[in-house]
């Protein structure tokens, strides 16, 4: 898809206090266990203005091998809630490993014909780049529900959760830019400067698994974009890994910053003392080599949680030094405006 045309931003229609949120498995299953985590997620949507439902397969048991359901069911089920009027937003229950094995069922014409924002990480992250590449939906990169709303946001303190719920609905429900992400003493410059740039990303590994698909991001849609990142498990070599098949694809060459999140269950990272593994910056500026852009990392999106939303496509202000990310557009549009936003210049 090199050679492919990049679509139009898609932005979603801004949702309204009272619209209808449906929490979906869209990859993984609900374990019993999990259950109390998923009702507090329902209160804290609920607590946001929003009605909330379940989707059929998100049922306390229900599984195939590793995921909620077939992928064709699965897929199904998502196709029934993007065409259907009542539903204003979609957020998964939890990631997994399923979305790749139904990225060609999905109905696209839905999408266009009236976007609505879909929320998660990890695996979701598959969804939000082929749909971005489809359609140019703008995706959000933030908490699914179980695990996110109902786990690590309960653990968190009450001043962030309250930040949090504020953030979270302000992006769904406001139709000017948020400005700057509320930032935290962790954020660490890793390499100092500014950039301006659509912001292009997720869980690594997923990255690099959507651009092996016929659904891959055209590398100009990487031209002068803000890459940000998140990796949880496996190994610090898996991580430089992924990050050299970045390089090998020109990914890296087109870029115009890096974000990336807080390191999660990855083995082999170093302490920083001589002769010992790799530490996370030691493996990414070895990788970026004397590519001069901003670094920006220790930032609070993926596995870590709880997540900043990262809203895929949107045009952010990056400036590694002073350690801000502002979101400098709207990710959701005005109830007046009907058809596809222009595509932003880089």
């Amino acid at each position: 898809m090199t050679g492919s045309a990049l679509p139009q931003l898609l932005r979603p229609r801004a949702l309204r206090p009272g619209d209808l949120v449906v929490i979906a498995s869209l990859s993984g299953p609900l374990h019993a266990v999990y259950e109390p985590d998923l009702e507090q997620a329902v209160v804290v949507l609920e607590r946001m203005g929003f009605r909330v439902r379940r989707a059929p397969l998100l049922e306390a048991g229900r599984h195939h091998w590793w995921s909620a359901a077939r992928p064709a069911e699965i897929a199904e089920e998502l196709n029934a809630l993007l065409r259907d009027p009542e539903v204003r937003a979609i957020i998964a229950h939890d990631g997994g490993h399923t979305a790749l094995g139904y990225l060609d069922l999905i109905d696209v014409e839905a999408i266009t014909a009236d976007p609505k924002p879909i929320l998660g990480y990890s695996d979701i992250s598959l969804l939000h780049l082929v749909l971005y590449a489809r359609t140019g939906l703008v995706g959000f990169h933030a908490d699914v529900a179980t695990p996110g709303l109902g786990g690590a946001w309960q653990a968190a303190p009450a001043a962030r959760r309250a930040e949090l719920e504020k953030l979270y609905s302000t992006l769904l429900t406001g139709t000017e830019a948020i400005g700057a992400l509320p930032a935290t003493p962790w954020w660490e410059c890793w390499r100092p400067g500014r950039a301006e740039g659509r912001l292009i990303g997720g869980l690594l590994n997923r990255i690099v698994l959507t651009q092996a698909t016929p659904y891959a991001l055209p590398l100009e849609g990487f031209d002068g974009a803000v890459l940000f990142w998140e990796e949880m498990g496996g190994h610090a070599s898996h991580v430089w890994s992924y990050l050299q098949t970045l390089r090998h694809c020109g990914i890296l060459d087109r870029i115009a910053g890096m974000v990336v999140g807080v390191p999660h269950a990855i083995d082999g990272l170093g302490s920083g003392a001589p002769d010992a593994s790799p530490t996370l910056p030691e493996i990414v500026l070895d990788v970026l080599g004397g590519r001069d852009i901003p670094v920006l990392a220790n930032v609070e999106f993926g596995h870590a949680g709880p997540n900043l939303p990262m809203p895929v496509g949107i045009r952010v202000g990056l400036d590694a030094q002073h350690r801000t990310l502002s979101l400098l557009e709207p990710a959701v549009r005005p109830h007046a405006m009907t058809g596809p936003v222009g595509w932003a210049s880089p």
